[in-house]
């Protein structure tokens, strides 16, 4: 059946004979868990070519069979409003897959048939997956698969993605289809007389059009162009030879059918599709009794999405999120006696003990290793644990449908702020549950905004969310100086998180992208218990990308950074001449700790660092932690990376080894109110180069981009002077 190697994001490289089968759905229909059980882990993930939609490919087998399953992007339609309507289609049609697999919810039947319907035109190797067999019987619903597959034409196989029961009847129905040389007899839709008539005519004269009819199915053309569809239009005019004959054909069509009904076309079409499913649906779906008792998933909304209750439980759920990472990850002593971020810190100290002999023989060597590469990249990887229980406790939460729910919990304050309500998705991709997200897939996810100005805003206040790059400083930080408070110093960051964005929007909403809002309409997904592969499968995915992440990115920047605080090496022996001669009375160990300050200061860096302080220090940030956010313009795990070399480079005894946190928490210099105006700055300063470049991408200006630097690092810093300088005085007295 599916594949069971063990190596993620492997090339798919396909024998000449596999067969392409690409899987098609509603969202929340079951389709990744389909997509995981039919490839395991025999998957690669990157982008559909030319959008910033992702793209996943896996391969599967039956027997000596071979398949390449392509996920297309879920989707209502294939009406061609967003990118992944767009996406999806253009794959069905560019590159015309052996075999389609349409995953249906089956306790939705309706709703998730029109989709079939719209595939059933294009004339594809239809395979049904009637899937959520186990949501649909304890709705009391009887379906008769067999039934259906005779009125729609195409295979039907009953199937529950989330056990990984029916996948290989789905492999034998694809192998079926895509073996066949006379397609199955996919049923036509018919739109009633008055409709047909004119689509029988338009379809004429696109047939006539060797143009067209050689790159695409004239009826489908045709049905398409009545429902006005920009996007075929488009594609019409770049390889029709008598565009204006279609066009007028289009137009008489659609005026006859107005004229008709006294309705817009593409209702008509609409009206006619969900028509076709709902006959479906009524011959072969049976309610197993009367006046069944209210569903399981509608009692629990009742609570969870109620008013009061639905945003004191979501902030209960967050809070105990945090608590639960803490003590599984950090505190727990299961592994042996040690906590598993224990022992990662354990492994990185005895690394620079190891090769503390280098201190003298090879200076060079010895801080490139010591400084750049364990006291940068390790002070990154220290925290992959708590990263990675992370990572799982928001999958779990996906994985359940509880992600929804927030979304429509969180709606009507979205709306005061400016936000629409599909706004929430994108800020929890980017962290908005509590962290653990990204802001590059969060800013991508702004794509399923219809509107521009609704789609621009989201875009401009995602980044604010606490991604997976900024939960290092803050794990950092909070163990230096808030180590008893772990718990509640993360939810206060995570509800600050949410304060500051709704913040931005409200001002962005007013001052800067006026317009009208749009509203908001999601459909709510049954609940369902996560599979433990699932949950493993999406943990250990985004868990890899940010060790990759470490081991490439940020061990790249953190090498330039501490070349620039190494270099120019001045002369030891003269600045300990200097520092005696101005500080007669001084210790040796002050001597040594003061040198190696001197030449720190005295470096690239170091100079840049200073040059910035007349600033900065209005925030409490001395030139050590300039550096380090100036770093941070790359990616913030960089900041963590940064700082632990630049106090490591000022470190007098090789032979100890000490966390970073630990050297902030003996630090005079350093107090709570000084580390809590940090990670405000940091949560809110400017995005990283990569979500940079893709708010670039998708906003289409490079204006919007560089707006998303100016506006973020200004309002970062105004909140850091603000929090300083406030907590200052209340330390003070």
């Amino acid at each position: 059946m599916a594949g069971t190697e063990t190596r993620a994001n492997v090339p798919v490289r396909p024998s000449a004979s596999a067969v392409r089968a690409a899987i098609a759905g509603n969202p929340n229909s079951g389709k990744t868990s389909i997509f995981n059980h039919l490839t395991g882990t025999i998957q690669s993930v990157g982008n559909w070519p030319g959008v910033t939609v992702s793209r996943k490919e896996g391969r599967a087998f039956l027997g000596d069979r071979e398949f390449v399953i392509i996920d297309l992007p879920g989707t209502y339609s294939l009406t061609a409003y967003s990118l992944e309507e767009v996406v999806a289609r253009n794959f069905l049609i560019d590159k015309q897959p052996e075999a389609v697999i349409n995953v249906l919810d089956a306790s939705n039947l309706e709703r998730n048939l029109y989709l079939t319907v719209q595939l059933m035109e294009m004339n594809t190797p239809l395979v049904v997956a009637l899937n959520m067999i186990d949501v649909a019987e304890r709705r009391q619903l009887k379906i008769d698969a067999a039934h259906m597959a005779e009125l729609l034409g195409v295979p039907v196989v009953r199937t529950m993605g989330n056990r990984g029961e029916g996948m290989r009847g789905l492999l034998e129905a694809c192998v079926d289809v895509a073996d066949r040389d006379v397609r199955p007899g996919v049923q036509r839709i018919h739109y009633g007389h008055e409709v047909e008539t004119e689509v029988r005519a338009l379809t004429d004269v696109i047939a006539s059009d060797a143009g067209v009819s050689d790159a695409y199915l004239p009826r489908w053309v045709a049905v398409k162009l009545i429902e006005k569809d920009e996007e075929v239009h488009k594609s019409i005019r770049a390889v029709a030879t008598d565009v204006a004959a279609i066009d007028e054909a289009a137009d008489k069509a659609i005026r006859a059918i107005e004229r008709h009904f006294k309705e817009p076309a593409e209702i008509i079409i609409a009206e006619r599709r969900y028509g076709y499913a709902a006959g479906v649906v009524r011959e072969c779906v049976t309610p197993a009794g009367e006046g069944a008792i209210q569903d399981v998933t509608d009692q629990i909304d009742s609570i969870v999405c109620h008013r009061v209750v639905g945003p004191l439980l979501l902030a209960g759920i967050v809070y105990m999120l945090f608590a639960a990472v803490f003590k599984v990850a950090d505190e727990w002593p299961w592994l042996f006696g040690r906590s598993p971020s224990g022992w990662v810190a354990t492994f990185f100290e005895r690394c620079q003990s190891a090769i503390s002999p280098l201190g003298a023989k090879a200076p060079l060597l010895y801080s490139l290793l010591h400084d750049g590469v364990i006291g940068g990249v390790g002070g990154v990887m220290v925290f992959v644990p708590l990263i990675f229980v992370m990572f799982m406790f928001v999958a779990i939460l996906e994985d359940t449908g509880y992600i929804a729910r927030v979304a429509f919990i969180l709606d009507r304050a979205l709306k005061l702020f400016g936000l629409q309500g599909k706004s929430i998705l994108a800020m929890i991709v980017a962290g908005g549950l509590g962290g653990g997200g990204c802001a590059v897939p969060g800013v991508m996810a702004t794509r399923t905004l219809r509107e521009e100005k609704d789609r621009l805003v989201t875009m401009l206040v995602t980044p604010l969310m606490n991604c997976g790059a900024k939960i290092p400083v803050y794990l950092m930080l909070i163990a230096a100086f808030f180590a008893n408070h772990q718990a509640h110093m993360m939810f206060l960051m995570w509800a600050l998180s949410w304060v500051v964005a709704l913040g931005a929007a409200w001002l962005l909403r007013r001052f800067v992208v006026k317009g009208e809002q749009t509203p908001f309409v999601m459909e709510l997904p049954a609940y369902h218990m996560p599979t433990v592969k699932g949950v493993l499968l999406h943990t250990g995915e985004r868990t890899w990308m940010y060790v990759k992440k470490a081991g490439t990115i940020i061990l790249a920047v953190n090498l330039i950074l501490w070349a620039a605080m190494y270099f120019p090496r001045i002369d030891a022996g003269a600045v300990r001449a200097e520092l005696v001669k101005a500080n007669p009375g001084m210790s040796d160990a002050d001597v040594d700790n003061g040198v190696a300050e001197i030449r720190l200061s005295r470096s690239i860096a170091g100079r840049l660092g200073t040059a910035l302080t007349p600033l900065s220090k209005l925030a409490g940030f001395d030139w050590r932690t300039n550096i380090a956010l100036i770093g941070g313009f790359a990616a913030k795990e960089v900041i963590v990376g940064t700082m632990g070399t630049a106090y490591a480079m000022g470190e007098i005894d090789p032979g100890t080894s000490e966390t970073l946190s630990q050297h902030l928490a003996h630090d005079s210099d350093w107090n709570p109110v000084r580390a809590l105006a940090l990670m405000i700055f940091v949560m809110v300063y400017a995005p990283c180069l990569v979500t940079t470049a893709v708010i670039r991408r998708e906003s289409g200006k490079w204006r919007w981009a560089l707006f998303a630097l100016a506006y973020t690092s200004v309002l970062a810093f105004v909140l850091a002077v603000l929090v300083y300088n406030v907590g200052s005085l209340f330390l003070a007295s």
